[in-house]
């Protein structure tokens, strides 16, 4: 976006509207979510601090991610870090509320197909019970070139999952998840967007914007974490406020 827009509530949310989504590259400090990744290679071992992959039991994995990983200090104040935390309060206009469930994920070269992989969805399909003002951030821990597998989006897509919406044709949005991307890019008539993202980007979406995981295609583990923002006067769907364990699925 043109740097005169970063400081233009009205324009980024015009553009928020048009678009689906707001890459906002450089709102980190490249050194915090470069810090946070090294925190999480050294505690969980799935890979070395390059990112370069290394096995570990999954019985271990699980106890150490959610045991310690998720629920702890390091990531929640990733999380609620003053750069992410003030600029959803400026962008909203209004004190702001965190989604305590917050996911990270990690994925080894090669690692792909369903499953693993994130399909192609939205996010309004799993936040039926608060409001849809919420705004998702996913955030690359680390520099993810394409090949790394970052967040792809389809061009226009919230525009047509609100109309449709609207009109009554998705009473069930979930069955508009897949894995086969270019069949839903020709359904949608619309391209997949993609971009090699850098450590301290942060990407927002709409609770309505179709998006997906490309596939893991490089030699490093892709590190990356998506959380919920929304003001904290409108409706929280309750059921996704407990901390992320695999067992509850996406």
């Amino acid at each position: 976006m043109p740097p005169e827009e970063r400081g233009d509530r009205e324009a980024l949310r015009g553009r928020l509207w048009r678009d689906g989504y707001l890459w906002l590259r450089g709102l980190l400090e490249p050194a915090v979510s470069n810090g946070f990744r090294e925190y999480y290679f050294g505690r969980t071992g799935v890979a070395d601090l390059e990112g370069r992959p290394r096995e570990v039991g999954r019985a271990e994995l699980r106890e150490v991610l959610f045991g310690e990983v998720v629920p702890g200090p390091e990531y929640d104040a990733f999380c609620r870090q003053a750069a992410l935390r003030d600029w959803f309060g400026w962008f909203f206009g209004a004190e702001t509320f965190l989604h305590r469930r917050k996911i990270i994920r990690h994925t080894a070269p090669g690692e792909n197909g369903i499953g693993t992989a994130t399909q192609a969805h939205y996010d309004l399909v799993y936040l039926r019970g608060g409001t849809d003002q919420v705004l998702s951030a996913w955030i690359p821990l680390g520099d993810c070139p394409v090949e790394r597998g970052g967040l792809t989006y389809l061009e226009g897509s919230h525009h047509r999952v609100l109309r449709e919406e609207a009109e009554g044709r998705l009473k069930r949005p979930a069955a508009s998840i897949t894995a086969d991307l270019p069949a839903l890019a020709e359904e949608y008539d619309a391209r997949w967007l993609v971009a090699d993202y850098a450590a301290g980007d942060v990407v927002i979406h709409t609770a309505r914007t179709v998006h997906a995981a490309l596939d893991n295609v490089d030699d490093r583990v892709r590190l990356s974490t998506d959380i919920r923002y929304q003001p904290v006067d409108l409706p929280v769907d309750q059921r996704w406020q407990s901390h992320w364990h695999d067992r509850d699925g996406l």
